[in-house]
């Protein structure tokens, strides 16, 4: 027997793609724990002699960068480095075939619902008692609550419903005690994340529950923001909006994505809505939360999409003035409805519009920037870097959103914590500032 054989397994998970991917891995690595197993989330120690890279398959980039990171792991392999190499995840999911075929030094595939089957690999056992517990691998304070898998929407451009399958809530009692379980280990905000938020409760309640279940939500003690991910625009339920009035603790933003600004676009994309509608559901949001932080994200390039059709997404951008905006470009993906369409535009005409629609963005939030300054904003202070504490506003969400910079040297602040602080400065993306 070889020496290594003789040292304990130890396993080093690697998350790809969205934050939905990040609480698969969070529970997978819960279940490791809970059956003894040595693990960590993406450590850089290189002692790890097992690797689970949890995949990402949703658009061409992404696809790419999963790929890329398995065959790291699979040359790791093949030098002796690591002695076990499996992947997970909606890449995994949606190729596992091809990818058997043609990465053997894998041990195996399994997809997006298959940690029961994952974790007989390591003679483990799936713990049903652990369902209240999470281990954490964000900062301690924020965590992600996944409220939902799946999705039943018709959209053309998307093979999530193909990986992920139908739309299947989760009970509000188990999220209930999700987040109580989080909050006594530290959390102080909650990010809803769902492919679909406002389809929430349909297959269990035979309706739309988001609003009862943010009710609940709202009532566990020590959560201090709760944040909403991922809702879709067509059946709107305002009844949310509503409760995010209602609730302190609930915060004035909203993820939205929106995918067009052209209502010739929007009936090729199969969303439900046309340029009229949407136009007047941000109005009405926005009329019963004025505060509101609206983030949304735009498609640049759908098969079929014209001069006119991008012009008249940048007249739609500019006249709604997102407070958040991000965008991609169309990633023709097989097995999709789009997928049968000519995806005609080349990768340049797709990028420059895209540029386009974020310069006009930039313009925007940086006029809504500055008009911050001089106010006083409740901060949650998340790291320290670059001579800065970072924090954000109850408008912004980790990593995707705009951030507060308040200089390190010159005040002391703690990690977790919510300080005052009034803004100073403003550019498009940050703002700065001093507690007060």
């Amino acid at each position: 027997m070889k020496a290594r054989g003789l040292k304990k397994d130890k396993v080093n998970v690697i998350t790809l793609g969205c934050s939905k991917n990040l609480v698969d891995s969070e529970v997978m690595i819960t279940q490791l724990k809970g059956n003894n197993i040595d693990v960590e989330h993406e450590s850089e120690k290189n002692d790890s002699n097992i690797v689970i890279v949890n995949t990402c398959g949703f658009i061409a980039n992404a696809k790419q960068e999963s790929i890329d990171m398995i065959l790291k792991f699979a040359e790791e392999k093949e030098a002796g480095n690591i002695d076990k190499l499996f992947v997970t995840g909606c890449l995994s999911q949606r190729y596992k075939e091809e990818l058997t075929a043609e990465i053997p030094t894998v041990d195996a595939f399994f997809g997006t619902n298959e940690v029961p089957a994952l974790l007989q690999r390591f003679k483990a056992d799936y713990k049903a008692n652990l369902l209240g517990d999470r281990v954490t691998t964000t900062s301690n304070h924020y965590s992600y609550l996944k409220i939902a898998e799946g999705c039943d929407r018709p959209c053309s451009f998307c093979a999530i419903p193909l990986i992920r399958g139908k739309h299947v809530s989760q009970p509000i009692e188990d999220l209930v005690t999700q987040a109580e379980s989080l909050a006594k280990n530290g959390t102080k905000e909650l990010l809803l994340i769902a492919q679909d938020l406002t389809y929430y409760g349909l297959d269990i309640y035979k309706k739309r529950n988001l609003a009862d279940l943010l009710r609940r939500l709202s009532d566990v003690n020590g959560i201090d923001w709760i944040r909403l991910h991922y809702a879709y625009p067509a059946g709107f339920p305002m009844d949310v909006i509503d409760v995010m009035a209602e609730r302190d603790n609930i915060c004035n933003y909203l993820d939205i994505p929106l995918q067009h600004g052209s209502s010739n676009v929007l009936k090729a994309m199969r969303r439900g809505i046309d340029r009229p509608k949407t136009e007047q559901l941000i109005t009405d949001i926005r009329e019963r939360v004025p505060e509101i932080a609206i983030r949304t994200t735009m498609i640049a390039g759908h098969p079929g999409e014209t001069e006119a059709d991008h012009e008249e997404m940048l007249r739609f951008v500019e006249k709604m003035r997102f407070e958040r905006l991000g965008i991609f470009t169309y990633s023709h993906e097989e097995n999709t409805h789009a997928f049968s369409m000519e995806d005609s535009l080349s990768e340049e005409i797709k990028q420059a519009r895209a540029n386009e629609v974020m310069q006009l963005q930039e313009g925007i939030s940086l006029e809504l920037n500055q008009a911050k300054v001089g106010r006083i904003y409740k901060t949650m202070i998340d790291r320290k870097e670059g001579g800065y504490w970072v924090g954000r506003t109850e408008f912004d969400s980790p990593e995707v959103d705009n951030e507060v910079l308040i200089p390190a040297n010159d005040y002391l602040l703690r990690l977790g914590d919510f300080a005052n602080i009034e803004i100073e400065d403003a550019s498009e993306f940050d703002l700065f500032g001093k507690p007060v």
